[in-house]
C-alpha cells in the first residue's frame, strides 16, 4: 500500500488582491525614529523596528506631516519637508503624494485618484 503525503498550504504564495495598505521604510537614525515615533500615534499606522532599517505601514492613509516631525526633533519649522523625508526614505509602496507642508501614503489608488482629481485645476473646454 502506498502512503499519499500532502504539503501544507504556504503562507508566502502569491496574492494578487488588494491589501489596502501603504507604507515606507526609514533609515534606523535618529531622524528616522523620531519619525516612526511621531507616526505611531496614528491608529491605522504599525512601526516595526529592525535592526537596519524602521517600517512604518499602515490601513489606508498616513500623513506624515511635517510641522509634528519638526517639533517632534526640536527642530524650525522648516527643517523636515519633502526633501528630508526622501532622504530617511529608503523603499515605499502605495501611493505617495508630496504637499507643501506634508506627505501623504494612500493604501487605496482608488482614494488617491480623487485626491489628486480633487488637487487639479478644473478641465477647459
Amino acid at each position: 500500500m502506498t502512503q499519499q503525503f500532502t504539503t501544507a498550504e504556504s503562507p508566502f504564495k502569491a496574492d494578487n488582491s488588494a491589501s489596502g495598505k501603504a507604507g515606507v521604510t526609514l533609515m534606523n537614525n535618529q531622524v528616522g525614529a523620531v519619525v516612526a515615533e511621531v507616526m505611531s500615534r496614528q491608529e491605522n499606522v504599525e512601526v516595526s523596528h529592525l535592526p537596519s532599517m524602521i517600517r512604518v505601514d499602515c490601513v489606508g492613509r498616513m500623513d506624515f506631516v511635517y510641522s509634528e516631525i519638526c517639533e517632534a526633533l526640536g527642530e524650525d519649522d522648516d527643517f523636515y519637508d519633502a526633501a528630508e523625508f526622501e532622504e530617511n526614505m529608503s523603499t515605499h509602496y502605495g501611493k505617495m503624494v508630496h504637499m507643501d507642508d506634508r506627505t501623504i501614503m494612500f493604501g487605496d489608488l482608488e482614494e488617491a485618484a480623487e485626491f489628486i482629481g480633487d488637487m487639479l485645476p478644473p478641465k477647459v473646454s
